[in-house]
């Protein structure tokens, strides 16, 4: 009889940070993207950036470059899995290190796609972030791994990773264990939200159970796919 293995404990592998850089792949405004995440070392301030469209990244020195899509306090973090890199590295062939897919933090045994939306991670002593909803794939992201028919690819996959919003600010570094505090007595996971914002919009009014976890344009999509009004209408 074999016993066995023990699970790998909830880590934060790598924080990474980016810088606007200048690229031909992006239609972000004056053609700048801070999507190539590089590991920092040291603590790293999370606090959160303020509403979509003024706010940036939660995390100190993070580039966030169009803030039309990206940033702002529903957005602040984003979070993928290293288990779900190295599948990446199996099916591409390819070495892809830590925030190669631009996400701020790279983790260890926690399925960050499996989270639920509302579910609240405390990282650190202080910090403690809430999920929100997967990441949609944009043409800066294909243009930045350079892969042939990337966000077709990466939504059939289905594992997006996740964005969170900062409930509690803190310092954060490399080696930081990963306690999951809150998790919600609901079914919506992370990898749901995603289907239903994507390929599966007839899931899209089971993403409501979720409440006021939910990413507020997730939300709105929701409420005008089943015709129920919006609650600042």
């Amino acid at each position: 009889m074999t016993s066995m293995e023990p699970a790998e404990p909830m880590r934060l592998l790598s924080v990474n940070a980016g810088r606007p850089e200048a690229v031909d792949y992006t239609d972000a405004p004056a053609g700048l993207t801070g999507i190539d995440k590089q590991p920092v070392e040291g603590p790293v301030r999370v606090s959160d950036p303020g509403p979509k469209g003024s706010g940036g990244s939660g995390l100190a020195g993070d580039a966030v470059c169009d803030l039309r899509h990206h940033g702002g306090s529903d957005q602040a973090v984003y979070a993928f899995a290293r288990e779900d890199l190295d599948g990446w590295e199996r099916e591409l062939g390819r070495p892809l290190a830590n925030g190669a897919f631009g996400e701020n933090l790279t983790t260890a045994g926690l399925d960050v796609s499996g989270a639920r939306i509302g579910e609240r991670w405390r990282i650190g002593p202080d910090l403690v972030l809430e999920v929100t909803s997967g990441r949609i794939p944009c043409r800066t992201f294909a243009g930045h791994l350079d892969e042939r028919r990337w966000v077709r690819r990466f939504t059939q996959a289905a594992a997006p990773g996740a964005y969170l919003r900062v409930i509690e600010p803190g310092e954060i570094r490399a080696g930081d264990p990963v306690e999951i505090v809150h998790r919600p007595d609901h079914d919506v996971t992370v990898e749901l939200e995603f289907l239903a914002s994507t390929t599966r919009r007839e899931l899209l009014p089971e993403l409501l159970a979720a409440g006021d976890a939910l990413h507020p344009e997730t939300s709105h999509a929701a409420l005008k796919y089943t015709g129920e009004p919006a609650a600042d209408s």
